[in-house]
């Protein structure tokens, strides 16, 4: 992948707690991939500690999707239980 293409793709964060299940299943589905993002907490007693983080990688157009269809099968997932 050139510089300009790696330039063009944006992350979306996997919260914590979301179900293996659905972050196996999102990159089958999506033209996505699952990458580590290092980020800085901004918590009381945690001021500049970095937590290596989920995120899904693709296009702009992707993400929206799978940012939709994540919320999506959150919210059914915490209605049946």
């Amino acid at each position: 992948m050139t510089e300009a293409e790696e330039e063009q793709l944006f992350d979306v964060l996997i919260p914590p707690g979301v179900p293996q299940k659905l972050i196996i299943e999102i990159p089958q589905k999506f033209n996505v991939k699952v990458v580590e993002r290092l980020e800085p907490l901004k918590f009381a007693n945690m001021e500049g500690d970095k937590r290596e983080l989920l995120a899904f990688r693709g296009s702009l157009d992707e993400i929206k999707k799978v940012e939709k269809y994540m919320l999506d099968q959150l919210k059914a997932f915490v209605e049946e239980k």
